[in-house]
């Protein structure tokens, strides 16, 4: 029989939704917790002392008078135990942060990419990860989970690469390189979680938002490549087989300038960094091609916000306002409103962020399709402490 492991499943689902609850909107109290997820009042607080127990919330020493009319205890998350390492494995740089629950940058730290062999990309991440561990130490924190971004194609169901061409891999299983690199270096025993760079900045965008996320979030990765995290129905949105999102070799113009894949017109041709130009005019008919794009999205997904990030906007913010006032004036034409379009909040740290956000946005999420499978692959690749 299944009765204790569908219990567990159960409490682990309720626990997931106070959290998330609280997350959204601090300072609840038990009595409008159970209002709003529904839960009856002794499971709620039968919930609230196992999450102060595991030091996974705290609460107010004072208390308030909420909209029910009687004296109450605020609840919050408790940010002063855990925090989560994200790491990003760029083309070109290697950045590495923590993060606390609540997404505030903790410690962060960023390389020049020694090598593309996948073995030593790995161990220079642990490197850094041991260096990201010690700080956190010093702060008497501890990370419970580690996140990876790479740029490119993640299966989800296997956590292989299927292609990172700006690397040179494909179909490379890189959890194992990871783990061994991580256990070499003596890191201690915590999940670790990859996906795609994009994939993961656009979860760090939702995850460490104020109030409720922004869903649906598009989030567009401006760099050496072109790439999109999609976020639809509070998942991320990976296609069949973790290729959805995959914009730079979208076509924006017929016999375009030549890209890198061979083909005319794709939108790394026009923005991609090594190809964006210093002539006049270059950055300007850029950011009007990225405001195509931007448009193009918006039309597909109806998305709450775009949010553009990478290199490319950080070091040219005009690039950014150029695209922005494209889709302004196709909106304007269309007699519509135009979408929320602005820049990550983190720049240039933002993969590494979504990366540390990815564990937490599996952990609160049991009944995702792919969670329980992941989670699954991931048990055998636990660190494991070298004494």
């Amino acid at each position: 029989m299944k009765t204790i492991g569908d219990q567990q499943l159960l409490k682990r689902i309720n626990r997931s939704v106070l959290l998330r609850l609280l997350r959204a909107r601090p300072g609840l109290s038990r009595a409008r917790l159970a209002s709003e997820s529904g839960l009856t009042k002794s499971t709620v607080s039968g919930l609230v002392r196992e999450l102060i127990e595991d030091r996974w919330l705290t609460e107010s020493d004072a208390a308030v008078v909420d909209g029910l009319g009687r004296p109450s205890t605020p609840l919050f998350i408790n940010d002063q135990v855990r925090a989560l390492a994200g790491i990003e494995i760029g083309v070109e740089t290697m950045r590495v942060v923590c993060v606390s629950l609540l997404g505030e940058v903790l410690h962060s730290d960023a390389q020049t990419l020694h090598s593309t062999q996948p073995a030593a990309a790995c161990t220079q991440a642990a490197a850094m990860c041991a260096q990201a561990w010690d700080a956190i130490a010093a702060r008497g924190l501890e990370i419970t989970g580690i996140g990876v971004g790479v740029p490119g194609a993640v299966d989800d169901a296997t956590g292989i690469v299927l292609f990172a061409p700006n690397l040179g891999w494909r179909r490379l299983d890189l959890l194992p390189l990871l783990t061994e690199a991580f256990a070499a270096a003596g890191l201690p025993r915590v999940p670790v979680q990859l996906q795609n760079e994009a994939d993961v900045a656009a979860l760090g965008e939702y995850e460490f938002c104020d109030g409720e996320g922004e869903d649906p979030l598009i989030f567009v990765d401006c760099d050496v490549g072109v790439g999109a995290g999609i976020v639809l129905n509070d998942r991320l949105f990976t296609g069949a087989q973790g290729m959805a999102g995959e914009i730079g070799h979208t076509i924006l113009q017929a016999d375009g300038p030549l890209c890198s894949c061979g083909r005319r017109g794709c939108a790394e041709a026009f923005f991609g960094s090594r190809m964006l130009g210093s002539k006049p005019g270059d950055e300007r008919r850029a950011g009007q091609m990225l405001g195509v794009l931007l448009q193009n999205l918006w039309i597909t997904f109806d998305p709450r916000a775009i949010v553009v990030g990478g290199a490319t906007c950080v070091n040219r913010p005009e690039f950014l306002q150029g695209a922005i006032d494209t889709v302004h004036r196709y909106a304007e034409a269309a007699g519509m409103p135009p979408p929320v379009v602005r820049a990550a909040r983190h720049g240039l740290l933002a993969p590494a962020v979504g990366a540390a956000a990815l564990a937490l946005h599996d952990y609160l999420r049991p009944m995702h399709p792919n969670t329980v499978e992941r989670r699954e692959k991931a048990s055998p690749r636990l660190l494991t402490r070298r004494v």
